[in-house]
């Protein structure tokens, strides 16, 4: 149908649940992803042991795959936009699964010789199929959600990515210390090929194409054409020459480094400082509360973007970036074991917040239907370059001084992300869109 949906947020329970049947298989696929992809953070602490491995040599290797992600992410965000975000999942979790089960076969096989060259290699190609999954996601939905309802799609998109670091941390943990830390990355090869077989059969990228009317979304491309193509040019332009996505880049390059710098590094702190060993009962509720804590502040910050702030992003993230600085304050100083393991799912309801605000909802926003997976590519791009710096970077730094410093390197990220936020304080997507308009972009 290339008609539109007359009143696009009254949608019938026919539709809604035609979208369920899109996000939800969708959700779990990339929750599996993050199965594949942090798998290396479970076993850290076992392959730094089994290999003799300084924190700094582990960290080249946690870098190797973010800066791979980061670059692969920018390229990729236009072959998603071209392709449809449903190809592009199924092309990235084929990929995945594979490079997971030669890992997992290659240490299965008794690999003992320049671990960290060929770990860094394998995790890097791993990378850039894991690069597909938020640019497939946020493509697929953008057509589906009008932007009011967008701050819900971004608890949502919390959601996804709380699972799937359940999947990786807990479920990861059990397989762990029940099987040995190899299988972390057989198993999730098998599940991510599941739900690819699933994807295939359910997920389409548009209403059109499951019987129903086209939405106007009201974001940034939304007055345009269906005959006009936005292509990597285009979205470069716009994003270059718009100050809000700017600014978005840089607050995610914060995220980017507060997210990674407390996900990659709390496995070991929590067993060289609180003696809590992956698999263990503390560090299960370390796994569960990071997807609770996610549940809740992806949630919480979709309500409160849609209801009290009328679905402008900036204020929330602005709260949720003080939240971090306040958590990870805790998180530094606490001395009880239990705490500490607690504390790690509170740092995570304020950081993942702002990850699916930002990732999931302003890229959609600011990108556009036509343009989500590009704009989506960039902000993500630029986390991952943060994130880079997390390895072998803090590495180096927690080799030399120790896990006293550890928040405190994170801490400053949030505080500069807090402060961009209130740069963005009453944007939205129309206001954006007519600023560009006025200058003939």
């Amino acid at each position: 149908m290339s008609f539109l949906s007359r009143n696009p947020l009254n949608h019938s329970p026919e539709f809604r649940r035609r979208r369920f049947q899109n996000w939800f298989p969708l959700g779990l696929t990339y929750a599996t992803f993050y199965m594949g992809r942090y798998n290396l953070n479970v076993a850290s602490s076992d392959i730094m042991k089994t290999f003799d491995l300084s924190k700094a040599e582990f960290g080249t290797i946690a870098t190797a795959g973010f800066w791979t992600y980061a670059l692969s992410v920018i390229l990729n965000g236009p072959l998603a936009d071209r392709f449809g975000g449903k190809k592009a999942i199924i092309f990235g979790g084929i990929g995945t699964a594979i490079f997971n089960l030669v890992i997992g076969a290659l240490f299965l096989a008794g690999w003992q010789t320049k671990i960290v060259v060929g770990m860094s290699l394998l995790y890097a190609v791993n990378q850039y199929f894991q690069s597909f999954g938020a640019l497939s996601v946020v493509k697929v939905n953008a057509p589906w959600f009008h932007v009011k309802e967008r701050g819900v799609f971004g608890g949502i998109f919390g959601i996804m990515i709380s699972c799937g670091y359940f999947l990786a941390m807990g479920f990861g943990g059990w397989i762990l210390a029940h099987f040995g830390w190899i299988w972390v990355f057989i198993v999730p090869s098998g599940l991510i090929l599941l739900m690819v077989l699933v994807d295939y059969f359910l997920v389409k990228d548009k209403p059109e194409q499951a019987g129903f009317a086209k939405i106007d979304t009201d974001d940034a491309t939304s007055h345009l054409s269906d005959d006009f193509k936005v292509n990597f040019t285009y979205v470069l332009k716009r994003a270059f020459s718009n100050p809000v996505i700017l600014t978005l880049m840089v607050a995610e390059f914060c995220t980017g480094f507060v997210r990674q710098g407390l996900m990659l590094w709390f496995t070991p702190f929590l067993k060289e400082i609180h003696h809590i060993a992956p698999g263990g009962s503390l560090h299960q509720l370390a796994s569960l509360g990071i997807t609770v804590g996610g549940v809740v502040g992806g949630l919480l910050c979709g309500y409160m973007s849609d209801r009290l702030f009328q679905s402008r992003r900036p204020p929330v993230a602005f709260i949720f970036y003080i939240g971090q600085i306040i958590s990870l304050l805790i998180l530094g100083n606490v001395r009880v074991p239990g705490l500490a393991a607690f504390m790690i799912g509170f740092c995570c309801m304020w950081i993942f917040g702002v990850h699916g605000m930002l990732s999931g909802t302003a890229s959609m926003d600011f990108g556009g239907t036509k343009g989500a997976a590009t704009v989506t590519g960039l902000l993500d791009g630029v986390q991952y370059l943060a994130s880079g710096l997390t390895g072998f970077g803090m590495g180096y730094f927690l080799d030399r001084f120790g896990w006293g410093i550890w928040v405190y390197l994170i801490i400053p990220f949030s505080v500069i992300g807090a402060v961009l936020m209130l740069t963005l304080w009453n944007q939205t997507p129309r206001k954006n869109r007519e600023m560009m308009q006025r200058k003939g972009l």
